[in-house]
């Protein structure tokens, strides 16, 4: 499919009908200039090697010349599709524990800080592997599919945290059946799970799931992180320890257990964290060890451009005009004009090659992590053309890697604006929702990623991401009215004592109640009965008092 890239050029044809005004407005110039210096017929002999014809085919050309230059700006191109790649290697799920007890700090700065180290580490020495990631607590998300493309794995990995999934727990059997649904299920082997977790819960199914994925030639890797001591949690909300229902505090302690029985069923190898460089080099030399296979798989290519053709289609068209005289018996120096033809289109391929170089070395500079770098390059393209959309794209990403959230926005917003292409606004829409969700910004993440869905509703991550959100949101929104539940008896006691003077002014305004007129005896057998009368209503209500303790549910 056929799409422009710079659609706002083709604005520029609107000059078209212009010229061809001014070109009228010149014939008709020239037929009244004729008849002002004299007679006609003398006039017409004096210039009879001039050619009306020609004038007019020079005009042709130049008007189509210039057409073709705007449309070279525009930059016509297509879809290229996939083309077909071969590679050797092994399919890696990473499957990361993100309970809140993996924030306890017997691992230094704290267990999920390293274990994310340990993968950044371990990605970069996969090669031609393909990655997936999954995340697990209470229940496990499928964070990203099986991809060769080890930068966006890094990315992903980079936002993994415990808000992500909300329900607590450590069930490392749906982690691996996640894993396993990821993989290919007709071949029997070339498959791999590395799962990293503290495997505090005691997980029974994990080990008849593992031994069910090792007869489907699934080898199984585990890492412990932690320690048999255990330590304290600190809650990330309240920045105090975590504590239970009865007050005490809670230690969070590594299980070897489990995830040693997980590798011996899956012949995987468990390995106890003890560095980041001696971890990631076990786990390499067992992924290394095992069989790899040669795969031709598609790979997603950009755009094929046209641009250069409809340049060519205007050079030739211009050098042509350039031997076209008006003058039927003129000869024009062909070299001289060819150099004037070229020197007039120089620049066109001068800037467009140098803004690409520019780009390219923010590219770079973005695959190093050197994002202040990367953002300079593509601010340097903009900075000339406010309106490149590869260079705006690409530098909201790495002003969003320099926490700049509010330029980051704005660049998204511009591409979006730009853009005529759905599936890149898609994504643009979809990295503004994880601009959004990491600035605790709920409201504006979800209209994001719904504006991503309605664009390309095939983005399982833009649904997964957004179902995360709205449960969050949820949440924020119970907090807060938990906390206007709190403040409101303060609000009442507030206003009961403004009340107060207002109740004692109508109290002295009211009329002054008459004598009694029963006597002393009657007086106190009334009083008798209305006291009898409320002490059996107190005791109905002691009774009616008794409520049932609720048993708080694990969250860590």
């Amino acid at each position: 499919m056929f799409s422009f890239q710079q659609i706002q050029y083709l604005f520029i044809l609107v000059a078209i009908p212009f010229f061809i005004v001014l070109f009228f407005y010149i014939l008709n110039w020239k037929k009244k200039t004729v008849k002002k210096i004299g007679d006609e017929r003398l006039v017409k002999q004096l210039i009879k090697s001039y050619s009306p014809k020609k004038f007019a085919i020079k005009f042709i050309l130049i008007i189509t010349a210039f057409a073709l230059s705007v449309l070279a700006l525009a930059n016509l191109r297509s879809a290229n599709g996939s083309q077909k790649i071969n590679r050797n290697g092994i399919d890696v799920m990473l499957a990361l524990d993100v309970s809140k007890s993996m924030l306890a700090q017997d691992v230094q700065p704290a267990r999920l800080d390293r274990a994310k180290q340990v993968l950044y580490k371990l990605i970069d020495k996969l090669g031609n592997d393909r990655v997936g990631i999954v995340i697990f607590a209470g229940r496990a998300y499928l964070q990203m599919p099986l991809t060769g493309d080890h930068g966006a794995a890094k990315m992903y990995l980079a936002t993994a945290n415990t808000d992500a999934v909300p329900t607590q727990g450590t069930v490392i059997g749906d982690a691996l059946k996640m894993c396993y649904s990821s993989f290919n299920t007709k071949e029997k082997k070339y498959k791999s799970v590395v799962l990293i977790s503290d495997g505090e819960d005691h997980d029974e199914e994990a080990v008849k799931i593992a031994k069910q994925m090792a007869k489907e030639g699934v080898v199984i890797n585990t890492v412990g992180i932690g320690s048999a001591e255990g330590a304290t949690i600190i809650d990330a909300i309240t920045n105090e320890v975590k504590k239970d229902k009865d007050g005490n505090e809670v230690i969070s302690k590594l299980n070897e257990t489990t995830l040693k029985q997980v590798a011996e069923n899956s012949n995987g190898v468990y390995q106890l964290f003890n560095s980041t460089d001696e971890t990631v080099a076990v786990l390499n030399k067992q992924l290394n060890s095992m069989d790899q296979r040669t795969v031709t798989e598609d790979s997603l290519v950009n755009y094929k451009t046209y641009f250069q053709w409809f340049l060519l289609a205007a050079l030739f068209l211009l050098i042509a005009e350039q031997f076209i005289s008006e003058k039927k018996s003129l000869v024009i120096s062909a070299t001289k004009k060819m150099i004037t033809s070229f020197a007039c289109l120089l620049p066109l391929f001068s800037v467009a090659q140098t803004q690409k170089a520019t780009i390219k070395k923010g590219n770079q500079a973005y695959k190093k992590n050197e994002f202040e770098e990367a953002a300079r390059q593509y601010k340097k393209v903009l900075d000339k053309n406010k309106d490149n959309q590869a260079a705006l794209f690409n530098y909201g990403n790495a002003k969003y890697k320099t926490t700049k959230i509010d330029d980051a926005i704005g660049a998204y917003d511009k591409f979006i604006s730009l853009s005529t292409d759905k599936i890149a606004k898609s994504q643009a829409y979809y990295n503004k929702g994880v601009v959004y969700q990491n600035a605790k910004n709920l409201k504006d993440c979800i209209t994001s990623y719904k504006n991503a869905l309605r664009l390309n509703p095939a983005d399982e991550d833009a649904r997964q991401n957004l179902q995360k959100a709205l449960q969050q949101h949820k949440q924020q929104q119970k907090k807060e009215q938990e906390n206007k539940k709190k403040n409101k008896p303060k609000e009442d006691e507030n206003k009961k004592d403004k009340e107060k003077p207002k109740d004692d002014q109508e109290k002295n305004n009211q009329p002054k109640p008459q004598p009694s007129k029963i006597n002393k005896q009657e007086a106190e057998e009334k009083l008798k009965v209305l006291t009898e009368k409320e002490k059996n209503l107190q005791d109905k209500l002691k009774k009616a008092s008794v409520a049932s303790p609720v048993k708080p549910e694990k969250d860590w």
